[in-house]
């Protein structure tokens, strides 16, 4: 929808509660499917642990290693695929029917995924050596390469994933990616039932057969979301895959520019996070399999934030490319109130019964679980209590991205997990009685920074102009 009135439209949305309330479903006509999607395609790692934790502590702890290498090397390659969401949004937010910018932003948006992913793959070789030099033990290092390894070849599918929703979501087509990962879900958790354990005649593989589990869901995920492109009546019109591999220079260097501080500014959370792991690593296993037990509860409440907020970064970049200042704040308040709102329905429950959810990974009826158990049990509760700030840091960031406000966003987030968080969370976890809950103290105070600089930047930027 091309504006020609700028102003004048910008006083008809600023048109009251009706406006907040037409922005409210608009956002969960979008953001319930993506939330779903995102927190079912996270349940695909999910069930690799909860299926893995039957195996024992040190698979656990194996398996949270080989996460940790896995999702930094990810990271890597995510914000060329994040980069697609804001482009493809400003671009229709600007002109609907304009589908050649829109083709060119997603086309090389899986380009800059494939190389990278291809690129960055190649150190997967390395996992066991890395893992020994930063004084992981050597027995679950052992268990992580090969594990890592099986995983390598879904990731170009995964990022290529995230891409095509991204897309999908620019143009209101979001129930199909839902429907799609439900399916791919249920094929990992089958594959994962001949593989992990070897029944109906398959090898008994353990991790090996959990990663090579969910590279084969991922790359059925992102085949079948390119059928479904190719037949839907409104994706189809795009004509992505039309010419497919004709180089566009331009647009990829545009999509590496956006994506890269995208990709830092994610990489900066989650490798905070990840690098928990290792300073769990240096207090024992059993702190390592209970951290890996706590992050992935949380991290699974987080899902559905994410999605909503993803949504919103959507719905604000619309707004931006229809040059809808009041549409653009409307936008950003509605999607972060949503993702505070949904997270505490996870993190009450969590925090209310966290002996419970512990239980659900490992067999509380084994006695040699009993450590891993109690840590868990205690983690959960300070995990839960930074959900808030969790969710607003991340739809404040959704939102700026949305602007394609990406440089400050990313300064900030590595001032607040690196300069703040990470100091804190070393300090207390290795030098003081804390122990290991301190390194959750140090991660909720990381948060509470990124989400007081991130929503204070958003505020400035999007605040009425006098």
């Amino acid at each position: 929808m091309t504006t020609t009135n700028p102003a004048n439209q910008n006083r008809i949305a600023a048109g009251g509660k009706a406006a907040w309330k037409r922005e409210f479903f608009a956002l969960m006509a979008i953001g319930l499917p993506m939330a779903l999607t995102q927190l079912i395609q996270f349940s695909i790692n999910t069930i690799d642990i909860l299926m893995i934790g039957r195996l024992g502590p040190e698979p656990l702890a194996g398996a949270a290693l080989g996460l940790v290498m896995y999702y930094v090397l990810f990271l890597t390659g995510l914000g060329p695929a994040m980069a697609v969401a804001p482009m493809v949004s400003h671009a229709i937010g600007a002109d609907e029917n304009d589908t050649r910018d829109s083709r060119r932003s997603v086309r090389m948006g899986l380009w800059a995924v494939g190389i990278g992913a291809t690129a960055i793959s190649l150190l997967f070789l390395f996992t066991e050596d890395l893992a020994l030099a930063l004084g992981q033990p050597a027995v679950i290092a052992r268990l992580a390469e090969p594990y890592v390894l099986a995983l390598a070849p879904g990731l170009p599918f995964a990022l290529g994933v995230i891409v095509l929703r991204n897309f999908l979501a620019a143009i209101g087509r979001t129930r199909a990616p839902l429907v799609l990962i439900i399916l791919t879900t249920f094929l990992n958790a089958f594959l994962n039932y001949l593989l992990i354990y070897g029944h109906w005649g398959f090898p008994q593989l353990g991790l090996v057969g959990a990663g090579i589990a969910s590279s084969i869901s991922h790359a059925a995920g992102f085949l079948a979301l390119v059928l479904y492109i190719n037949t839907e009546n409104r994706s189809r019109q795009f004509e992505l895959f039309h010419r497919f591999f004709t180089p566009d220079w331009e647009r990829l260097k545009e999509v590496v520019r956006l994506g890269w501080p995208i990709g830092v500014t994610i990489g900066f959370e989650a490798m905070l996070f990840n690098a928990c792991t290792f300073l769990m690593g240096r207090i024992g296993v059993n702190e390592v399999a209970a951290y890996q037990v706590a992050l992935n509860v949380v991290a699974l409440a987080f899902m559905m934030p994410l999605g909503l907020s993803m949504a919103g970064g959507v719905r604000v970049g619309l707004m931006a490319g229809a040059r809808n200042t009041a549409g653009v704040r409307r936008a950003a308040v509605i999607s972060i109130l949503s993702s505070v709102g949904m997270i505490m329905l996870f993190a009450v429950p969590v925090m209310l019964a966290p002996g419970f959810i512990a239980g659900l990974y490992l067999n509380a009826d084994n006695p040699a679980n009993a450590v891993v158990l109690a840590l868990a049990a205690s983690f959960l509760p300070v995990a839960a209590a930074f959900a808030l700030f969790d969710a607003i840091q991340v739809s404040a960031a959704q939102a700026l991205r949305g602007l394609k406000d990406v440089r400050i966003p990313m300064i900030i987030t590595g001032i607040s997990y690196w300069a703040i968080g990470f100091p804190v969370a070393a300090w207390l976890g290795l030098s003081t009685s804390l122990g290991a809950v301190g390194i959750w103290y140090g991660l909720l105070v990381s948060l509470a920074a990124a989400a007081t600089m991130l929503g204070g930047r958003l505020w400035m930027i999007t605040r009425p102009r006098r």
